[in-house]
């Protein structure tokens, strides 16, 4: 018998939200979750607030939004439509 690794097995949304714990940065998780729920879509959402992690990135503005380790929104919040055109163009 030969036995084939499961090649098709899809890896899980990984959203991450950087910031430091502003309102801005609060704001854009809400909205993020609700954008998720709204839709239906699951990932694993990470809030990540230590600066070095966020440098990491690139980011020197916050809050951002990072989907599957790409930083798709920086500086700023978006509207509840920006998110869900990034995470349905992600699935």
């Amino acid at each position: 018998m030969i036995k084939f690794k499961n090649v098709n097995k899809i890896k899980p949304m990984e959203i991450k939200i950087l910031g430091t714990g502003c309102p801005k940065c609060k704001t854009l998780e809400k909205l993020t979750r609700e954008v998720m729920e709204q839709n239906g879509i699951d990932a694993t959402v990470t809030k990540v607030e230590d600066i070095y992690q966020i440098m990491k990135y690139g980011v020197m503005t916050t809050p951002a939004l990072v989907v599957n380790e790409k930083v798709e929104i920086k500086g700023r919040i978006p509207s509840a439509d920006e998110i869900k055109q990034i995470l349905t163009k992600t699935i």
